[in-house]
Parts: structure tokens; sequence; C-alpha cells
């Protein structure tokens, strides 16, 4: 959440009730007099002094480490590894389309905080991260990285799953339209994929359940009941075992108000 930046001169300007309210808003808790105004003044500015000072010195560390690892990229590997900067922690390292390892901060670690990650595993830790860059150039040029295992990813873009779940609707005649897959006006479900990952969710369902392709996910819609349910009347319900009711054919039986006396309900 940021907060506006006051002057000395405009908080000079303030009654006490107002700055005690910035201060609050802001979490400073003055020393000193508290019924003075220019101890409240004092506060917001020292906070204001500190806070400006840490944004500061990020940026200048994120400068730093941004021309370092540029620069140790040229010197070790300057052909072999490209660096991207996922976040101001995180840098991963990729041998031209490939992921072979990433660095990270840990910043519950009190030392070495600076870690190298394989496969999810922690496999280096350092207290620098250079030390930590080193590490991958060297053990990647030398082929003593292990082996990345490489996140299958069948769609990497919109228009190819569409085009999957379009050839796959037209071999049952299936229509698609923006909420969902259709057949004769009926909603079968959806289907779709994300991060890789194929799903389908059937109408009646509130949940996505897994499948390995565009293929199983139509498939298991195909297998949808869209034959229209059939009414029973009130005569054919009372002919009807009472363990074969449904909850909503026994509400029918409930409020019916036949004109003649109705029949007692089948009770085998």
């Amino acid at each position: 959440m940021t907060h506006p930046t006051y002057t000395q001169q405009a908080l000079c300007r303030y009654n006490l009730p107002r700055l005690k309210r910035i201060a609050a808003e802001l979490g400073v808790t003055p020393i000193g007099d508290r019924r003075a105004t220019e101890t409240w003044v004092n506060a917001i500015i020292a906070h204001q002094s500190t806070q400006l000072q840490k944004v500061d010195n990020q940026a200048l560390a994120q400068a730093e480490l941004d021309s370092y690892i540029a620069d140790q990229a040229q010197v070790v590997a300057p052909e072999l590894l490209t660096i991207v900067e996922i976040s101001f922690d995180h840098h991963e390292y990729y041998a031209g389309d490939k992921l072979i390892a990433s660095i990270s901060h840990d910043d519950d670690h009190l030392t070495q905080r600076w870690v190298v990650m394989v496969n999810d595993k922690e496999l280096f830790r350092a207290n620098t991260v250079m030390c930590c860059h080193r590490f991958i150039c060297t053990h990647y040029k030398n082929g003593k990285l292990p082996v990345q295992e490489q996140l299958a990813t069948p769609c990497t873009t919109g228009n190819e799953i569409t085009a999957q779940i379009f050839d796959e609707c037209e071999k049952y005649g299936f229509e698609i339209l923006d909420n969902g897959i259709y057949q004769n006006d009926i909603k079968l479900g959806e289907v779709g994929c994300t991060n890789g990952r194929w799903w389908v969710m059937r109408t009646g369902e509130c949940q996505q359940l897994p499948c390995g392709s565009a293929v199983e996910a139509v498939q298991s819609l195909s297998m949808v009941e869209t034959s229209p349910s059939i009414e029973l009347t009130f005569e054919e319900l009372l002919d009807q075992p009472f363990v074969m009711l449904a909850p909503d054919e026994w509400q029918r039986l409930r409020v019916y108000k036949p004109s003649t006396k109705s029949r007692e309900l089948v009770t085998a």
C-alpha cells in the first residue's frame, strides 16, 4: 500500500488530531511528548526518510546484481547459457530453450541465503549470488550438472488448445459455444487445458477432472446422457415401489390432490 509523502512545512500546518491520523496510517509511533505537534511531525518525517532509504538501497542492489550477472554470463559462459530474471531474488538459467537450473533467495537462512535449485531440489548453497552463478556455469560446462526434467507442455497457445478441442468435437458432431460444448442444444460440459494439463467438467459437475489429452476429454463428454427425462404420471408413480421414487417424485405425490380416492403406494 502506498502513502503520500509529506513535507515538514505541510505537516506543520496540520493540527494534532490530523497528525495522529497520518501517523496511524503510516504505522508511526512517536517518542517524546505526544501532546506536542512537533513530536508527531518529527516522527513522521523520520519514518519517511527511512522508507525512502530502503527503496534506494534495494534499487542499488538490484542494479549491482543485474550488472554482475550480465558480466559473469559473458566471462564464464558467453555462448552457453541465457539468464532470465523472474524477480529480484529468482533467476532461471537456460541452455537454448531448456531450463537447466535456477537461483533463488532463502530469507530463512542466516548466512548462505542464495540457493541453486535443479528439479525443485537444493543443489548448492552460498552466501553470494556470484558463487551460485559460477557453480551453475562451471558444472554445466563440465557436464556435471544434473539434468533438469522438462515439463510436458503439449499446448503452448490458446489457438492450439482451441484447434485440438475443435478437431475432437467435430468427430462427434458437437458444437463449441462460448460457454461450453453442446449437442442438439443440450450443454454437455466444458473442456480446457491449463498449464499444459487437460481437464473436463461435465454438466452438473462442479469440479474439473484431469484428462490425458483433448481426445480423452471430449470422449468423456460423449458419454453424457442427453435423452430427455420422461416424467411419470400420478397414476404411474403410485405403481412404483416407494424405494424407487426420487425426492421430486415424492414431492409430487405429497402435494397432488386427486378428485377421487388415491390408491395406496406400492411398498414392495
